[in-house]
């Protein structure tokens, strides 16, 4: 091997080599690669073959996959059921129970009371509102009437279980037929003007053993205030 003179400039220098690793580590190179390979094998073996799987147990899997959907399913739609019966159940109840009574109407003035009038009796009373107001039933029970009815114009009649009857004169439009069965509140028809009728008014009226009563006093042992327009939904309930 020739020796590098002095004088001859150094091709290297400022250069750095890597040095080359000794055998020893080339051997633990090798060895980490076939090693994680091994793994890597043994790994995939442990995997079952899909076609090796049973079609009972995949037909189990499915089946209890299934299952618990189903029933998750149902928990949100009980979920979602609960939510809206709080908010309605109340009220349901209420209409439904057979001691409820109700306003007839909603945001009435109260023009002409039960009395006589130009000699004659005025057999109800008369609320004032404009045409197209729904009016409700005051009572549970069944409808009698639901038609033109003479000087009453288009009248609902509703028989209720005590015999009282309720009647609403004076329609625009009727809601109901005959025969139909009501709740408290159920909507009967809309306000108007038809018949013999000065204005867009509700002409109520109740009869009781066959006669007309007064439908103030009577409402308000209901718990149906006509002068103050409230009436008490929740008595059934304060006092049970």
């Amino acid at each position: 091997m020739r020796q590098r003179l002095l004088s001859e400039p150094d091709r290297y220098r400022g250069r750095r080599r890597v040095p080359t690793p000794p055998r020893s580590r080339y051997a633990a190179v090798v060895t980490t690669a076939f090693v994680g390979a091994g793994v890597v094998a043994l790994g995939a073996g442990a995997l079952p073959d899909a076609k090796a799987v049973s079609p009972s147990a995949l037909a189990d899997l499915e089946k209890a996959t299934s299952t618990s959907r189903d029933l998750s399913d149902r928990a949100e739609e009980a979920d979602r059921s609960s939510r809206d019966g709080e908010r309605t159940g109340l009220t349901s109840t209420l209409a439904e129970a057979p001691d409820v009574w109700r306003l007839p109407l909603e945001g009435y003035d109260f023009t002409v009371p039960y009395g006589m009038r130009w000699d004659k009796l005025h057999p109800g009373i008369d609320l004032a509102a404009p045409e197209g107001t729904p009016y409700y039933a005051v009572h549970a029970g069944t409808v009698t009437k639901a038609g033109w009815f003479g000087g009453y114009g288009y009248c609902v009649i509703v028989e209720h279980p005590d015999g009282t009857e309720s009647i609403y004169g004076h329609s625009s439009k009727l809601l109901v037929t005959e025969g139909q069965e009501v709740k408290a509140g159920d909507e009967l028809g809309l306000v108007g003007s038809t018949g013999h009728s000065y204005g867009s008014h509700l002409h109520l009226e109740l009869h009781v053993n066959g006669k007309p009563t007064d439908p103030i006093p009577f409402l308000k042992e209901k718990g149906v205030d006509i002068a103050l327009q409230v009436d008490d939904p929740y008595a059934d309930v304060t006092a049970s």
